[in-house]
């Protein structure tokens, strides 16, 4: 294999890497005036690597034909899927955040500078073949991340946010490159081919505790219980663009990356992290949806509503099989889009003074006052509760259809028995809305990038949706087969 192959394959990432480094030059010398032009250039950096990526989901990109430099990276379809779910998540909270910081006098064209590195670092995770390779992109984006959350200078909420995540996210990297190295030592090789090929035998006593390590590490990065501490906190102080990027591209990225290290790594072991699986994606199903009954606050809702959408994810991952990590996926693209409609609506939530409403006190009666951002965001709720027929019905159907065809039927009748409690949370923020009392605390028009994004994921996770979900399916069951024609 040549350098320009390799370099060939991995164009998206490169477009980054170049992108960023003179988005760096024209922040450095044009100061906070430059906010806007940087703002805009890394959107188009950011829509040209998502065009790039799109040959190879087309073509079914998998297995050595998609390597490059020496099985470090796959530019196969299954990263290419979670790339564009990556790059349209950062671009939709690049076009939100201007009128957020502008007015706290806080837009600095740090802010999609940092936005582009991560989604870099994530280009690079999703992408990883090797265990080094892992790292690297984990920490870049984690880098990056923990700058995003204390980004607001003067907010003690926004700088706690930044420390928590800072000082969680060092113990659970440390974690995650201990289980590294224990893999190192057991099996030789950092490559997944390799390890993968070093367990046809069996699972050694240290190769099993080096993989529990690992999936401890990514874990935390995909907020699944026992190491969601961090979520709430950190979504609730973050400034809320921040908290929208933190809920899609980087769970998407994580996600991506956990599923590629079990299935690839250690596919030929399911059974030895299955049960690991299994276990939290049921304790965050239950645990997301009782954190979330009592809470007061929007963003620490949504907190522990990734938490709990984070659980049928990995109930797809479970299964072990194509179909599974088909259903993974669509139900990954579905929630994404969810996610960035439910923020995108609580940033249209603004007083006279142009302060950000996150309470439910703040949307009392507010069908009555804004009724348009109302019905949206009760769409929007049903489809996170999972009610027909909006989209969030479908993605639960596909996971839940995907464990029973693995033969898991006791796993999809308590994750089906689980998501009942969920929907509580989910109505209670449409019954605050449609038959409180209207207090009219909503005074502050939105802006038209965000009526935008707020009407759009509205329609796609509508019935409406439906008839785009059959390009949807095609796309996973694409992005799948990549991922299995390397296993």
């Amino acid at each position: 294999m040549d350098y320009a192959t390799s370099f060939g394959r991995v164009i998206p990432e490169l477009v980054l890497t170049g992108s960023g480094l003179v988005l760096l030059m024209i922040a450095a010398f044009g100061g906070e005036k430059a906010s806007r032009l940087v703002s805009i250039l890394a959107a188009v950096a950011l829509g040209a690597a998502a065009a790039l990526t799109i040959p190879a989901l087309v073509n079914g990109a998998g297995g050595e034909s998609a390597s490059a430099f020496y099985g470090q990276i796959s530019a196969d379809a299954y990263s290419s899927f979670a790339k564009l779910l990556i790059y349209v998540a950062a671009i939709v909270c690049l076009m939100i955040a201007p009128a957020f910081f502008t007015r706290l006098r806080s837009m600095r064209p740090e802010y999609p500078v940092l936005v582009v590195f991560a989604t870099l670092g994530m280009s690079i995770m999703v992408s990883a073949t090797d265990l080094m390779t892992l790292y690297i992109g984990l920490e870049l984006n984690s880098l990056s991340a923990y700058v995003l959350a204390s980004f607001l200078r003067n907010d003690s909420r926004s700088a706690e946010a930044g420390l928590k995540y800072f000082v969680l996210g060092a113990l659970a990297s440390g974690i995650l490159l201990y289980g590294i190295s224990l893999t190192y030592g057991f099996t030789g090789t950092t490559s997944f081919a390799g390890i993968r090929a070093a367990q046809e035998a069996g699972l050694s006593t240290g190769a099993l505790f080096g993989l529990i390590f690992v999936l401890a590490g990514l874990a935390f990065k995909i907020s699944a219980v026992p190491f969601h501490m961090w979520t709430p906190d950190v979504y609730e102080g973050a400034p809320t663009p921040v908290t929208t990027f933190f809920a899609t591209a980087p769970k998407v990225a994580a996600v991506a990356l956990t599923a590629r290290v079990a299935l690839d790594a250690f596919g030929s072991q399911a059974d030895a992290w299955r049960q690991i699986v299994i276990f939290a994606a049921l304790a965050s199903i239950v645990v997301g949806a009782l954190g979330a009954i009592g809470q007061n606050n929007l963003k620490r809702l949504l907190a522990y509503s990734s938490i709990n959408n984070v659980g049928f994810i990995l109930i797809g991952l479970a299964a072990a099989t194509p179909a599974g990590t088909s259903a993974m996926l669509f139900y990954l693209a579905v929630y994404v889009v969810m996610s960035l409609g439910s923020f995108a609506g609580i940033l249209m939530l603004r007083n006279g003074d142009g302060d950000n409403l996150e309470t439910f006190e703040d949307i009392a009666g507010l069908s009555s006052t804004r009724p348009a951002i109302a019905w949206c965001l009760l769409i929007l709720m049903f489809s996170l509760a999972g009610i027909p027929p909006l989209m969030g019905f479908f993605a639960k159907l596909e996971v839940f259809r995907a464990v029973v065809e693995a033969g898991l039927i006791p796993l999809a009748v308590i994750g089906i028995a689980a998501s009942v409690i969920g929907a509580f949370y989910y109505i209670k923020f449409v019954k605050v809305m449609f038959f409180d009392e209207a207090v009219d605390r909503v005074t502050k028009s939105a802006t038209a990038s965000q009526w935008a994004i707020l009407g759009i994921c509205t329609i796609l996770i509508s019935p409406v949706g439906w008839f785009l979900s059959r390009g949807l399916e095609t796309m996973t069951t694409a992005a799948a087969a990549g991922l299995f024609a390397g296993v």
